[in-house]
């Protein structure tokens, strides 16, 4: 599993960016997602690293007009009052096709979830980033990977781009079955959906999936789990007793479930 002199994830700096994209289509992958696809020069400008890599969207304001950041010496300036923003992850980056994708979990209500439903092909979209992330060496012959539906596209380009000889056991948690996508799995890949509609889900499903599963002995496994904070605390608790340290797992809470 994990050892003291064991592989650990690198941390990667990045220059803080500012660009200019615009939005070339959009797609809809399943009833609850919606993909847009972007493009423009600056495309060739993001590098891709790692598949959870994200950037910040930048929302205009009520009247159309977008307020953006300046890079200074201590990183991104903003105006003020800040403007609207939201993180997403990076879904592919294709530079041959000159495309960025970036997918959102749709509902009612949501700044960004109704920004996607209306934005119309051909508009500006500005981002920063992609975001400091972490690099993870070869060495990780082992890939545990947790997610809800907010964190899928980052599931979803993981395993795309899943090194050859590298296993994996990965769950997924998604309103109902409509909602799963085809990802990349192949031999030495283990893929389990759980439907948040159906008799017996809760919150700790994904947490009592992971504490069912046997780990390869004598293989270095890396931990990735993200999604709403409140399912990701057994996963916690289970990597703590497992002796995952930092380094070897990487636990994101992406969204907050509303109280009461």
């Amino acid at each position: 599993m994990t050892t003291p002199d064991g592989p650990r994830a690198e941390h990667l700096d990045r220059e803080p960016s500012v660009h200019g994209l615009r939005l070339l289509r959009r797609e809809q992958v399943t009833p609850r997602m919606v993909r847009l696809v972007l493009g423009g020069d600056e495309v060739a400008a993001l590098e891709p690293r790692t598949p959870d890599e994200h950037v910040k969207i930048i929302f205009p304001d009520e009247d159309g007009s977008v307020r953006l950041p300046t890079v200074g010496e201590k990183g991104l300036e903003w105006p003020r009052p800040f403007p609207e923003t939201r993180e997403y992850t990076i879904r592919r980056l294709d530079h041959a096709a000159g495309e960025v994708w970036i997918d959102f979990v749709v509902h009612e209500g949501g700044l960004a979830s109704d920004w996607a439903q209306r934005v119309v092909p051909g508009t500006d979209v500005w981002i920063t980033g992609p975001r400091p992330t972490y690099l993870l060496p070869d060495a990780f012959g082992h890939h545990v990977l947790l997610a809800d539906h907010t964190a899928l596209p980052a599931v979803a380009r993981w395993l795309e781009e899943l090194g050859p000889s590298t296993t994996a056991q990965v769950a997924v948690a998604v309103p109902g079955a409509a909602d799963e996508q085809p990802l990349a799995v192949r031999d030495g890949v283990q893929l389990t959906w759980f439907h948040e509609d159906e008799p017996g889900y809760d919150l700790g499903t994904l947490g009592r999936h992971l504490e069912s599963l046997t780990l390869p002995e004598g293989v270095p496994t890396y931990l990735w789990a993200a999604g709403e904070a409140s399912v990701l605390k057994p996963v916690r608790v289970w990597a703590r007793q497992h002796g995952f340290a930092r380094g070897t797992c990487d636990i994101a809470g992406y969204w907050r479930r509303p109280r009461g």
